[in-house]
């Protein structure tokens, strides 16, 4: 596929993804964590403009040239930003203006990829542009589920029993049985990161050796049905399963269950979550009993340390990760990690802007390894540094156990 075709398929899906909102699921921010809808579709067409139409493309016009200030993320090298806390007081630019600037974008991005003789660092940045796209493609399945599952209708997605734009399948060994409980590892010396063939963020670079001790993992991810005996047994009550921060999370939120589940009596009303009743989940279909076998989803580091503690395991690092993957079932969660984000050896920041893509990041966060629901097709792969601070669990998050 050339890349005008991939342009198209790419910017086709991020609006895919959009279509069944109403305008009013547009501008909303409920937590800083979200981004409402309109802005993920100016910011991906502003990054287009930004490294690729305006200092490449002679007598391009910007759509508005105020959109650099709306649209810009977190580059310090590119100008002056709206705060991300008020990206939600937007009412202006419009709905309609976003889409109308998107339009104006795509037309002069397929006139540009019409001409495919390009240099080979254009051609990377064009491709790092469809890949940063694809992140905010399952950044907006993640903010719109949290738009509408905090909303007091609990209003549906859709029909689908699966995440917006799901392709039918991932990149993950997802769905096959398994009678084993853990899969063993001898340990030594193994090679871990991106081989440089191919596309990969600048994170993943580059590929070294690091020694392991002898470990086990297990195949498969923690299901609903197994947490739920966590929540029964006081694990939310009891100090010593969680990290002293975690602790703290825990008490000062009142966290007692991952984020959106809901424990209802028989009359409706929410109770107490140790009182009797029924647990329910927002789904894309809306509220819905828990599904006892589908993998817990939407916990943060910090109650998927505290589960593991609790059943006398721990989180596997993300070399274990690396290194058993192709014995996991994986695909379905972005899992946590024992590892903190930190740069690989020899990792060098790019110069510019697109140096601040991830090496500013590299502090306070916690790396987490697979793909989820939502991750669009072809953008997971075994190398692959997702990273989110600890109490972050709003994304696909899940747990997986090693020992």
């Amino acid at each position: 596929m050339n890349l005008s075709d991939q342009y198209i398929l790419v910017r086709e899906r991020t609006e895919s993804i959009c279509r069944p909102l109403e305008t009013e699921d547009y501008v909303v921010q409920p937590i800083v964590d979200v981004s409402p809808p309109k802005w993920h579709l100016g910011h991906t067409s502003w990054f287009f403009e930004t490294f690729i139409l305006k200092p490449h493309v002679e007598g391009y016009t910007e759509f508005n040239p105020d959109y650099n200030f709306v649209f810009n993320s977190y580059y310090e090298s590119v100008g002056a930003r709206v705060i991300r806390t008020d990206r939600g007081n937007l009412s202006r630019p419009t709905v309609a203006d976003v889409y109308r600037y998107r339009a104006h974008v795509d037309e002069a991005m397929r006139n540009f990829l019409k001409d495919e003789q390009m240099s080979v660092n254009l051609h990377e940045l064009v491709v790092l542009g469809f890949n940063h796209e694809e992140q905010h493609q399952e950044l907006l399945c993640t903010d719109i589920k949290y738009i509408l599952g905090h909303n007091p209708l609990f209003p549906a997605y859709g029909k689908s029993i699966y995440g917006p734009g799901y392709s039918g399948r991932n990149d993950g060994k997802t769905g096959r049985l398994r009678v084993i409980e853990w899969v063993s590892n001898p340990g030594g010396v193994a090679e871990i990161g991106h081989d440089g063939k191919g596309f990969c963020f600048d994170n993943e670079l580059n590929r070294h050796r690091v020694y392991l001790q002898p470990y086990a993992i297990a195949p498969g991810l923690v299901t609903n049905k197994e947490y739920l005996e966590f929540i029964e047994a006081g694990g939310y009550e009891d100090f010593c399963y969680w990290h002293s921060e975690g602790w703290d999370w825990v008490n000062k939120n009142k966290v007692k269950a991952p984020l959106y589940w809901y424990h209802f009596d028989d009359a409706g009303e929410a109770p107490d979550a140790d009182a009797p009743g029924e647990w329910m989940y927002y789904s894309w279909q809306g509220l819905q009993l828990i599904e006892p076998n589908d993998p817990v989803c939407h916990v943060s580091y910090y109650e998927a340390a505290a589960y593991a503690s609790w059943k006398g395991a721990r989180l596997p690092t993300e070399a274990e990760w690396e290194v058993a993957s192709p014995e996991l079932d994986w695909g379905k969660r972005w899992e946590w990690t024992e590892s903190a984000y930190l740069p690989y050896p020899g990792f060098v920041k790019a110069p510019g802007a697109i140096g601040e893509y991830n090496g500013k990041f590299m502090i306070s966060q916690m790396v987490l390894r697979g793909a989820s629901e939502v991750t669009p097709p072809g953008h997971s792969r075994p190398t692959y540094r997702n990273f989110f601070h600890p109490s972050a669990r709003w994304q696909f998050t899940g747990i997986r156990l090693a020992r």
